[in-house]
């Protein structure tokens, strides 16, 4: 279609999808959380990132205008479910075949390990986003996965192999608890009706 005053033309070369706009990894996971929350399932939060404010401009209503980390993060989310410690990274890649090691660092590898070897319950939530796939890989696979190898990623298959495809759904988005049930053999609130 052509339109007056040169307005250019739109074919389906360069049509703009909105269909996926806004749905980062991230927002999906607190929307997941969210849900947990409200359905009394679990208390998963994602963890502030620790920041020394330096300048404010209150003139303006209390603008910050300048401030640094104060230390490194540990990961993404932490939090309870069914009385167990749940604590993971959350990372997007565009890669198709390999998760690139750059995307997580040296401090956060070792807070992982310290959660596993503290049975606690540590994972990845990694979104091959060309693939439109998530997977949830262990702790422990992880640590694993480092120790015995010398790349500069993980490879997409072994993702496949090792760690566990999260189905999307309508509510919750990314169920990774139903994941983290079967490893357990549980279900949603089993420790709960126990305690009723």
């Amino acid at each position: 279609m052509n339109y007056p005053k040169g307005i250019k033309q739109i074919s389906e070369n360069n049509y703009i999808r909105y269909d996926n706009r806004g749905m980062d990894l991230e927002n999906d996971i607190n929307i997941t959380n969210q849900y947990y929350i409200d359905k009394e399932i679990a208390y998963i939060y994602k963890k502030p990132t620790p920041i020394q404010v330096t300048k404010v401009d209150y003139k303006n209503g209390m603008i910050i205008k300048e401030a640094y980390f104060k230390e490194p993060s540990t990961t993404d989310y932490n939090g309870l479910y069914n009385g167990l410690y749940i604590d993971f990274e959350a990372k997007e890649t565009i890669s198709k075949t390999s998760f690139p090691l750059a995307n997580i660092h040296k401090h956060q590898i070792l807070h992982i390990k310290h959660i596993v070897d503290n049975n606690g319950i540590a994972f990845l939530i990694v979104r091959f986003k060309t693939l439109n796939k998530d997977f949830l890989l262990l702790g422990e696979d992880f640590i694993n996965y480092l120790k015995d190898n010398t790349r500069k990623s993980i490879p997409l298959s072994y993702f496949e192999e090792k760690g566990y495809l999260i189905n999307p759904s309508y509510m919750p988005r990314i169920d990774y608890l139903k994941i983290i049930d079967n490893l357990q053999g549980g279900k949603y609130g089993k420790e709960k009706e126990k305690r009723n």
